[in-house]
């Protein structure tokens, strides 16, 4: 079942372990969603999804025990959230679609509406208020060990956890746990990683956009919202490992430094946000072949992945790589980087069955706009600074502490 968005009236009942009479009484119930195929009121097929959840329900009332094996691997949900919702195919923040918030709205105003609920309106280019009063509080920290210029890769998620770790301990305000606080201290930290990204070069009017932009692309006005696009897409994506680890901080009662440190940590692994090197090396490797079908098919026989398609919850899509590779195709028609990004897709499609995702998206955009090596982590790591810090501010707000048991499965002990 994994991967379809629909099932035949078999394959659900199967998948239930019920009859097709049964299965039927479930739709009349509302259980399960079904729809016509073809216009045809007899030839129908049933929501996937519906029959998942089902699922996992019987599973966890007939073997709790059970069910909760699977609950941190794309399982049952394990805890709640008021900040992202991620169903039919699109993502929500805090009930708005950030597809549409991606392009009209700042990662500062977006930030703003994850962290307390409401969001500024006006100009994308205007600092909301909390952005603009954290600009002299920001704590400058101290050598890190490496000059920006030396920074490639996955290596950013470390600097920017060295950066952190050298600011935490000259911002006593940041013990301060409460939701407004925490939101002052979340706006200091996301600007002193831009400062860290730009070099210093960061004014205090500037925009997360308008930073990077001025600083890796000054002469492409043009490039700013594009950019502001992917970090607002970027900025949380519910449960994932990175933010899973910030809540475990946080429910520790750390500060929001050492919770930004901990998301830094997971998201550079490769199965996380370090997976846009993957993408940004398999994206050279078609440039140098001049075939990105060749370079599919030849991974395909080797038996390698190809990175950068499919993502688990979006069956028929990311929409977060489909927004983001709209957008550079229309700003951008004539790019020869985003012909070949669009000829890798195409091949991922034909030869796999399987669509872009926003690791793609990111590192097609760094590509295209001929941003530095590791840029697109840069951009991931970032907007998701956001997602952290709002995760934070919900998981302090609950003062429980998230402590799971494991179940034994070693030598037991014995009587000598």
């Amino acid at each position: 079942m994994s991967g379809k968005r629909y099932l035949t009236a078999r394959e659900a009942a199967d998948e239930l372990e019920v009859s097709l009479k049964t299965l039927y009484a479930y739709v009349s119930r509302g259980l399960i969603r079904s729809e016509a195929v073809g216009g045809k009121r007899r030839n129908r097929h049933y929501r996937a999804e519906d029959v998942r959840r089902l699922k996992e329900r019987k599973e966890q009332r007939r073997d709790p025990a059970r069910a909760t094996e699977g609950a941190l691997d794309w399982g049952t949900p394990v805890m709640e959230s008021a900040i992202t919702l991620i169903a039919e195919g699109r993502i929500y923040y805090r009930g708005r679609d950030a597809i549409a918030l991606s392009q009209d709205r700042s990662l500062e105003q977006v930030a703003e509406l994850i962290w307390t609920g409401s969001m500024t309106q006006g100009e994308r280019g205007r600092l909301p208020d909390l952005f603009q009063a954290s600009a002299a509080g920001v704590v400058v920290p101290g050598p890190s060990g490496l000059e920006v210029e030396e920074v490639e890769g996955s290596a950013w998620t470390e600097t920017f956890g060295m950066a952190l770790q050298g600011a935490a301990t000259r911002d006593p305000a940041a013990y301060d746990l409460r939701a407004a606080a925490v939101s002052r201290t979340g706006a200091r930290i996301l600007r002193l990683l831009v400062s860290k990204a730009t070099s210093g070069e960061r004014s205090a009017e500037d925009t997360v956009a308008q930073a990077l932009q001025r600083h890796w692309v000054s002469e492409d006005a043009g490039a700013v919202d594009l950019i502001d696009q992917a970090l607002v897409l970027c900025a949380d994506h519910e449960l994932n490992v990175s933010s899973f680890t910030a809540r475990c901080v946080a429910s520790a009662g750390a500060t929001p430094y050492a919770v930004v440190v901990a998301g830094l940590a997971a998201l550079g692994g490769v199965k996380h946000g370090g997976n846009t090197e993957r993408v940004e090396a398999f994206l050279a490797e078609a440039e140098v072949t001049g075939s990105a079908e060749g370079v599919v098919a030849a991974r395909l026989r080797r038996g390698e992945t190809v990175p950068g398609f499919g993502h688990q919850l979006y069956p028929d899509g990311d929409p977060r790589a489909d927004a983001l590779l709209a957008a550079v195709a229309a700003a951008y028609p004539h790019s020869k980087e985003r012909r070949l990004a669009a000829a890798a897709a195409e091949a991922a499609v034909d030869l796999m069955d399987e669509r872009p995702n926003v690791d793609f998206a990111l590192a097609v955009l760094a590509r295209v706009l001929g941003l530095p090596p590791g840029a697109a982590l840069v951009l991931f790591a970032l907007g998701r600074t956001v997602g952290w810090v709002g995760h934070a501010i919900e998981q302090y707000g609950t003062d429980r502490i998230i402590r799971p048991r494991a179940r034994y499965i070693g030598e037991h002990p014995t009587s000598a």
